[in-house]
């Protein structure tokens, strides 16, 4: 296996990443959201240390995704892989830590936050397993002006 192709490290964030983590998502996620800011991706680690979960190469991010459970739902967020990492298991590793992470914590199912318009990620989550779940729609209000 080469080591372009290698599995990558996967961990949890720690403070120091946070500012290396949201200069990736402008570079490899999908859209913005509301607390693609310093103040809430601490909120984040703080609240819960192990919900933010990296994958590196050669000490490079290569993805994220953002596992996070309430006591009752699994949730994921800003599944991003980095644009020259794609179709090499970067993805995949962090869905299995993902999924690892719920079940050790007694998830039961994981449900996963994807953008209509992204057609590349649809191909993802569904190679992952995921399916889109037509009977609901999320319903959203900001809080903050």
């Amino acid at each position: 296996m080469s080591e372009l192709t290698s599995a990558p490290r996967i961990r949890a964030a720690g403070p120091d990443d946070l500012d290396a983590v949201l200069a990736f998502w402008k570079t490899a996620a999908e859209g913005t959201s509301i607390s693609d800011d310093r103040s809430g991706v601490e909120r984040l680690v703080a609240r819960d240390p192990e919900a933010l979960i990296l994958a590196e190469r050669d000490g490079e991010l290569a993805g994220t995704v953002i596992a996070g459970f309430d006591g009752w739902r699994c949730h994921l967020y800003r599944l991003a892989v980095h644009p020259d990492h794609r179709r090499q298991g970067v993805a995949t590793a962090l869905l299995a830590a993902a999924e690892e992470r719920f079940t050790a914590l007694g998830g039961r199912r994981a449900d996963a936050m994807v953008l209509q318009r992204n057609e590349t990620a649809h191909h993802a989550w569904g190679a992952a397993g995921y399916a889109p779940e037509e009977r609901w729609r999320r319903w959203v209000k900001p809080l903050t002006g």
